[in-house]
């Protein structure tokens, strides 16, 4: 479970993100930094019930640094006012179908999935759902995981049909999509209960034959 307190650090830092107070508050930082790697390394023994691949893999693998890339951003503040870590093979840096978990006040939540892939990739992934969609919709369709997600995100997708695939694909609307993410959002209370890292894995049970499913296509 994760400590009230981590969240009473988010909160004043996003009221104050800036460096002057987060140089004043940095033993509040580290405390909430190692309260959320203690979470992590509890979600990650959970996911391992049932997805092996995790085996190995810590906290320092899967958390992202709390500091801003603010190099080509028009926003300068300095912190993220969230922690999210990347739990797949390989942790936060590869890309590869996995779990990410995002802690925030009023804003938690599991997603999951690939988001973005490159073109090589992205094009296995449109062959894979070319030669096997009905399996894909078997696993979108399946009332446990409509209960936990929607369907993916249709902000990234095309708007025109992908070069070699006709207009009247049975599965168009799904080869149209450049990133496959779904999320499943947590309130405040459940992260902050004793049950959150077994509550994770059970949303992310619900989750792993879609990443399966991308894991198959990419392989």
């Amino acid at each position: 479970m994760l400590n009230p307190s981590t969240f009473r650090f988010l909160k004043s830092l996003k009221s104050n993100n800036n460096r002057e107070w987060f140089d004043k508050n940095k033993e509040s930082y580290l405390k909430a930094k190692a309260d959320v790697d203690l979470l992590v390394n509890d979600v990650i023994g959970e996911l391992l019930k049932f997805d092996k691949s995790l085996a190995g893999l810590s906290a320092k693998d899967c958390v992202f640094r709390i500091y801003r890339d603010v190099r080509f951003s028009k926003d300068k503040r300095p912190y993220k006012t969230n922690m999210g870590a990347s739990i797949n093979a390989g942790g936060k840096k590869v890309m590869t179908p996995g779990f990410y978990l995002h802690l925030e006040p009023g804003g938690s939540f599991l997603a999951g999935g690939i988001w973005m892939p490159p073109g090589e990739e992205l094009r296995k992934i449109r062959q894979e759902i070319d030669y096997n969609g009905k399996a894909l919709h078997k696993i979108l369709k399946n009332a446990a995981f409509k209960k936990y997600y929607t369907a993916f995100e249709s902000s990234y997708a095309l708007k025109t049909t992908p070069k070699g695939y006709a207009k009247d694909h049975p599965d168009i609307e799904l080869l149209k999509l450049t990133s496959f993410i779904v999320s499943h959002p947590f309130k405040d209370k459940e992260v902050l209960g004793k049950s959150f890292a077994k509550d994770v894995a059970k949303a992310g049970k619900i989750m792993q034959p879609m990443l399966d499913f991308l894991k198959v296509a990419l392989s």
